[in-house]
C-alpha cells in the first residue's frame, strides 16, 4: 500500500515544503497546468456519468492521470462491505501480485486518510523512514517519488482513496495538486454514490417485478381459476393439453364468458411463460389502424409518422399475442395475418426490410365464423390457419353449479377492493342468482356482485341488493304476479329459511334471532312448508 506504516507507530503529520517564489514562466506554466486539469476533469466526468461499468471508468480516469499529469503508479483502495478492511480495486502501474495487498483502516497512511478523511502528501519517500511498500517495491530511480493519497466520500463518509505517485519538484505546488486529485476522488466518489442508487433501484425493480411475475403465475395458475363443473373442467383438460405446446389456439364463446382469462392460462402455463403476452382487441381499432399497430410502421410512410414505430407482432416476439374478436379483421389485414401464420415473417407499414417473428397465437371470437364466410366477411383460408386446437367456452347459463363459487370469489375481490365486510349471501338471493339466465355470463355476475356489494349496508346480501333485472318477470322469469298476501308470505318464507340457515335447522335458535316464539316458528314452518332438514349438517 502506498504510503503505509508498521502498526504501532505514530503517524507523523507530513507539511508541504516550501516553494521558490514563482517567476513569469512558472505562473505562465501553472495556466497551462490548470487548462489541462480542467479539460481532464471534463473528459473524466463524461467518463464516470457513462454507461460503461464503474470499475471500468475508475480505470480509464485512472489512464488519464497516467497520461497527462505524470502519474506513474495511481490505485483506487476502497474498503469491502460490511468490513473494515481496504483493497485495491482498480489500479495502473501495479503488477497482478501488488494488487492483492489488503489494509484496514487507521493503518498506515492510507488507512489514517480513509480514519480521519483528510488528505495526506509524502514528497519525499526516500526521507520518510516509515514508510513501507506493501504494494510492492519501487523500482531505484534517478528521481524521488512524491507519494498524494486523497479521501474518496460518499455522503460525506470516507469509502477509500486514490493513491498517486508523481516525480518529485522542489517547485511544486502541492495546495493544487491536493485540489486536483482531491476533485477526481470527489467525482468518483459521486459516481459510485449515483451507481449504488441504481443499482439500489435496479434491484427493487427486479425484486418487484419477479414479485409479480410470481402473482400473475399464481393467479392463472389451474388451481386457482374459478369454476368445478362438467363444462369447464373439459375446458381444463383442453388448456392442459394444448399449452406446453406453440399451437395457434382459437377460443371460441359468447361475451363476457372469459376466454381473456383462459388466453392468460394458456400463457402463463406455458414454456413462453417469461416472455411477452401482448393483447390487441381488434374490434377496438379503425380499420385503417389495425394494420399498422400489428405490423408497425416506418418512419415516414404516412402523414404523421414522424419516427419508425415496432408492431404488436415485434414487441410479443419470444412471447404470444393475443387477438381478441378476430371475427371482426378486416380484409386486407387477414391477407397479411395469413402471410405471417405461414411465413412466420412480415414487412412494417413502408418498410421493405423482411422481420422473422417468433410467435405464438391465440385469438377469440364470440362470432360464428362459419355464417361469416358462407357471406363473404372472413376469409376460409385464414379460418382453417386459426381453428387448429379450438376450444369452446361455455356460457353461464350451461354451468350454472359455478355460480355460486364465482359469487362468492367476486364477493371476496370487492369486499377487499372496496374495503367492505359483507359476510355473505343470503338463500333467496342465492336462489336469484341461481334462476337468472345471466345473457352477459360471467362478466355481468361480477358486475352484479360489485354492485351488491356497494349498496349493501350490513354483513349480508338480501334480494333487494341485487339490480331490477334479476327481479323482475320479464327479465329473469322468476318472480311471479302475486297478491299481497302471497307476497308477505314469500318475503316471510325466505326470511326464515335464511334463519334457519344460520342456526343449521334449529327452529329454537331462529325463534331467538327472529324475536319471536319458537311455537310462531313451528306454526310458519307447517304452513309454508318449510323443510327443515334441508339446512342441518
Amino acid at each position: 500500500m502506498i504510503g503505509d506504516m508498521p502498526e504501532g507507530e505514530r503517524v507523523r503529520e507530513v507539511l508541504y515544503p516550501k516553494r521558490a517564489p514563482l517567476t513569469d514562466f512558472a505562473r505562465n506554466g501553472e495556466r497551462a497546468d490548470t487548462t489541462e486539469d480542467v479539460t481532464s476533469l471534463l473528459e473524466m466526468t463524461g467518463i464516470l456519468s457513462g454507461a460503461v461499468p464503474l470499475k471500468v471508468g475508475i480505470h480509464q480516469t485512472l489512464r488519464i492521470l497516467e497520461r497527462r499529469h505524470g502519474v506513474e503508479r495511481g490505485m483506487v483502495i476502497l474498503l469491502r462491505d460490511g468490513t473494515r478492511e481496504l483493497h485495491i480495486d482498480a489500479s495502473v502501474g501495479l503488477s497482478d501480485d501488488d494488487q492483492r495487498a489488503r489494509y484496514h483502516v487507521g493503518e498506515g497512511v492510507t488507512g489514517r486518510v480513509v480514519a480521519t478523511g483528510k488528505p495526506v502528501v509524502v514528497p519525499q519517500i526516500s526521507r520518510e523512514p516509515l514508510f513501507l511498500n506493501r504494494a510492492g517495491r519501487r523500482r531505484p530511480k534517478a528521481r524521488e517519488i512524491t507519494v498524494v493519497c486523497v479521501p474518496i466520500l460518499a455522503n460525506q463518509t470516507p469509502v477509500g482513496t486514490l493513491n498517486v505517485d508523481l516525480s518529485f519538484d522542489e517547485n511544486r505546488n502541492y495546495e493544487r495538486v491536493v485540489k486536483f486529485f482531491g476533485l477526481v476522488a470527489a467525482m468518483i466518489g459521486q459516481a459510485m454514490r449515483i451507481r449504488n442508487l441504481l443499482d439500489a433501484e435496479r434491484r427493487g425493480l427486479l425484486g418487484n417485478n419477479a414479485q409479480l411475475q410470481e402473482e400473475v403465475l399464481e393467479r392463472y395458475d389451474f388451481s386457482n381459476l374459478v369454476g368445478n363443473s362438467s363444462p369447464m373442467r373439459r375446458v381444463y383438460e383442453q388448456v392442459t393439453q394444448v399449452a406446453p405446446t406453440n399451437t395457434t389456439v382459437m377460443l371460441r364463446g359468447e361475451s363476457g364468458t372469459g376466454k381473456e382469462l383462459i388466453a392468460h392460462a394458456v400463457h402463463y402455463n406455458s414454456p413462453r411463460k417469461n416472455s411477452p403476452f401482448v393483447k390487441v382487441n381488434c374490434a377496438a381499432l379503425p380499420e385503417t389502424l389495425i394494420e399498422s399497430e400489428l405490423f408497425g410502421y416506418e418512419k415516414g410512410a404516412f402523414t404523421g409518422a414522424d419516427s419508425q414505430k415496432k408492431g404488436r407482432f415485434e414487441l410479443a416476439d419470444g412471447g404470444t399475442l393475443f387477438l381478441d374478436e378476430i371475427g371482426d379483421l378486416n380484409g386486407p389485414t387477414a391477407v397479411k395475418l395469413l402471410r405471417v401464420l405461414q411465413e412466420r415473417e412480415f414487412e412494417r407499414l413502408g418498410g421493405t426490410r423482411t422481420i422473422k417473428t417468433d410467435v405464438r397465437l391465440i385469438v377469440a371470437t364470440n362470432k360464428d365464423l362459419e355464417r361469416a364466410i358462407a357471406a363473404g366477411t372472413f376469409r376460409e383460408d385464414l379460418f382453417y390457419r386459426l381453428n387448429v386446437f379450438p376450444i369452446f367456452v361455455p356460457p353461464l347459463r350451461e354451468r350454472k353449479s359455478d355460480v355460486l363459487l364465482l359469487s362468492d370469489h367476486f364477493l371476496e375481490k370487492y369486499n377487499s377492493r372496496h374495503r367492505k365486510n359483507v359476510k355473505r349471501i343470503s338463500t333467496p338471493a342465492i336462489d336469484m342468482l341461481a334462476c337468472y339466465h345471466w345473457p352477459g355470463n360471467v362478466r355481468e355476475l361480477e358486475n352484479t356482485i360489485e354492485r351488491a356489494v356497494l349498496v349493501c349496508d350490513g354483513g349480508v346480501i338480501h334480494g333487494h341488493h341485487l339490480p331490477p333485472t334479476l327481479q323482475t318477470a320479464e327479465a329473469s322469469g322468476t318472480v311471479l304476479n302475486i297478491s299481497f298476501k302471497e307476497a308477505v308470505e314469500a318475503y316471510e318464507k325466505d326470511l326464515i329459511q335464511d334463519t334457519l340457515k344460520t342456526t343449521r335447522g334449529n327452529r329454537s335458535k331462529a325463534a331467538l334471532l327472529l324475536k319471536t316464539t319458537e311455537r310462531v316458528i313451528n306454526y310458519k314452518v307447517r304452513k309454508l312448508n318449510i323443510d327443515c332438514k334441508r339446512f342441518r349438517s
